[in-house]
């Protein structure tokens, strides 16, 4: 017969039992043609989860782009746990001194990549810091006493699983990213996350975005608490998803806050390449962009 002690050690171990992932509605919109801020301050808000706009942009310059990229001399193999590779900068798992640094350090790379060419990144942000001007909001780039963050990065993910890019949420290392983050603040408001494509793979790599904005309780059972990455397949397994079969030459945006993903590529051997940045709300009349 065991002790009392036994007994009463044994009980105390907490019994816990998985939660379901709560499933959020998607509100997503996919049109063809030319970009809208009033759709962009649309998922700013909240009111539309996940926008995907057919041909935004040349391919004749995402062509240029793409080959800038592949060329350049400030190409990286990112080295923080996510395969891949890039030109720019990321926040993620970086203190804002890090970050800030290698963004000034990178800023020539990054405006190599659109060099006598029509930036549709900041064709977009120019647009868009107009538009919210005349509402009285303020639209401008993150930045510290190191520096600022440049427009957009870069990235060719290059997972070699079910997925290039593991399922994870972008508002977790916007929450932990600290203190001394001016954009911490965003965490509280929608965490939108821009994707230009300049060149895609022939087959796959498609944008999947799942019904579900997971809460900080969700990301302490997964342990991804600080970085939102990765999501298990098992844990979304019965949750509903919607892909964006992308093309070169489109634009998507999401709502960050959302588990999402890149299905695994193949094909003719074209990489599939997105400019990505990420902007919110700080506070009613400032809205942040940063990478």
């Amino acid at each position: 017969m065991a002790s009392p002690s036994l007994i009463t050690h044994y009980r105390s171990k907490p019994v816990t039992k998985q939660q379901a992932p709560a499933i959020s509605p998607l509100a997503i919109r996919e049109r063809t043609g030319s970009i809208s801020t009033g759709e962009i301050i649309s998922v700013l808000k909240g009111e539309i989860t996940g926008l995907h706009i057919r041909q935004a942009f040349s391919t004749e310059i995402a062509e240029e782009i793409t080959a800038n990229f592949s060329g350049s001399p400030g190409l990286k193999e990112r080295n923080d746990g996510v395969p891949g590779q890039y030109v720019g900068s990321s926040h993620y798992r970086n203190d804002a001194a890090t970050y800030f640094a290698e963004a000034e350090t990178a800023r020539p790379f990054v405006d190599a990549l659109f060099e006598n060419l029509v930036d549709p990144v900041r064709a977009l942000f120019d647009a868009l810091k107009r538009e919210l001007h005349g509402q009285g909001i303020e639209l401008r780039l993150a930045r510290s006493e190191q520096g600022q963050a440049n427009v957009c990065r870069a990235l060719s993910w290059s997972g070699s699983g079910t997925f290039s890019l593991e399922p994870h949420d972008d508002l977790a290392q916007v929450l932990c990213a600290g203190n001394d983050y001016e954009l911490s603040a965003v965490a509280n408001n929608t965490v939108a996350a821009l994707n230009f494509y300049p060149s895609m793979a022939e087959e796959g790599g498609n944008l999947r975005l799942w019904s579900h904005k997971p809460t900080v309780a969700d990301r302490k059972s997964q342990g991804v608490e600080t970085t939102g990455y990765p999501y298990s397949a098992a844990y979304l397994e019965a949750v509903p998803c919607r892909e964006f079969q992308l093309k070169a030459g489109d634009m998507a945006l999401i709502d960050g806050g959302f588990i999402h993903g890149v299905t695994r590529q193949s094909g003719n051997g074209k990489r599939r390449l997105v400019l990505n940045s990420f902007f919110g709300f700080a506070r009613p009349d400032l809205v942040l962009w940063w990478t």
